[in-house]
């Protein structure tokens, strides 16, 4: 790929987060839930950003979990169960630049089985 299309990409994809992440905000009662694509692992926190502090965070590498529809639910779930051991049932996703569809979606739709609110 070109240097130029990919800083493009890249720019885009910035625009895209910081437009999302101007709107939302995550406290102790609320987080935000976070999530990281790489090329073959998932990853997601839930993050406190009034005092900027994780609540919980699935590590889909450790897991031994990839970044396909079927793995992300698994990740949901250990996500939904962390959350419930902290008594936190309403959460706040953030897409993180994303496109919501197909993994993304997945792991939304798999929050919302699992008994989160958002």
């Amino acid at each position: 790929m070109r240097d130029t299309i990919l800083r493009r990409k890249l720019n885009l994809k910035s625009k895209r987060k910081l437009r999302v992440r101007a709107n939302i905000s995550g406290s102790a009662l609320k987080p935000r839930v976070s999530i990281f694509r790489s090329n073959k692992y998932f990853y997601v926190q839930a993050i406190d950003d009034v005092s900027a502090t994780t609540i919980a965070a699935v590590d889909g590498a450790k897991l031994k979990l990839g970044n396909n529809k079927e793995d992300v639910k698994k990740i949901a779930n250990e996500l939904a169960s962390a959350l419930k051991e902290k008594k936190v049932d309403n959460i706040v996703f953030d897409r993180n630049g994303y496109l919501y569809h197909g993994v993304v979606a997945s792991f939304a739709d798999a929050l919302r089985d699992s008994g989160l609110k958002f």
